[in-house]
C-alpha cells in the first residue's frame, strides 16, 4: 500500500499550485447615455448576453427597480424613461446577476432558469443545487 502512497505524493508534488486572481465570468460595466427624457442602455444586448438570461426579463428586472417603463429597441439597446446614472444601472445589474444568475451555493454563474411548482428556481450545473429565487 505504500506504493500508492508514494505515487499520491509524488502526484501532488509535482501538480502545479492553482492561483486565480480573477474570475472567469466578468459582467460588463453599463454603458449608458441620456436622450431626452430616456435613459439608453447602449450595451444592453452584449450584458443579456453575458448574463445568459432572457432579455425580457432583464428589463422586467430593470423596470421593477427603477419603476419606470422601457423597452428594446431594434439594435438591442435598453431605452428607459428617466434619468438614471451608469453607476445605478450597474448597482441594479449586479443585483439582477446575484438573485438569477449566480449560483447561491457555490457562487459560479453556470446557472439555468427553470419552473417548479409555480415557482422560478436556479439550477446550478457546477454543483447541482436546485435553489428557490425569492
Amino acid at each position: 500500500m505504500s506504493n500508492y502512497e508514494d505515487l499520491l505524493t509524488q502526484a501532488f508534488e509535482t501538480m502545479p499550485e492553482v492561483v486565480s486572481t480573477h474570475s472567469r465570468w466578468n459582467l460588463p460595466d453599463p454603458v449608458v447615455r441620456p436622450e431626452g427624457n430616456v435613459t439608453v442602455y447602449e450595451n444592453f444586448k452584449n450584458t443579456v448576453e453575458v448574463l445568459n438570461r432572457e432579455a425580457d426579463l432583464v428589463l422586467k428586472f430593470l423596470q421593477n427597480e427603477f419603476g419606470t417603463s422601457a423597452n428594446i429597441d431594434e439594435t438591442g439597446r435598453a431605452r428607459l424613461t428617466g434619468s438614471f446614472s451608469t453607476d445605478r444601472v450597474s448597482l441594479v445589474i449586479k443585483s439582477f446577476s446575484k438573485t438569477y444568475v449566480i449560483c447561491p451555493d457555490c457562487g459560479l454563474p453556470d446557472t439555468k432558469l427553470q419552473e417548479k411548482n409555480n415557482s422560478l428556481m436556479i439550477h446550478c450545473e457546477g454543483c447541482g443545487i436546485l435553489s428557490k429565487i425569492e
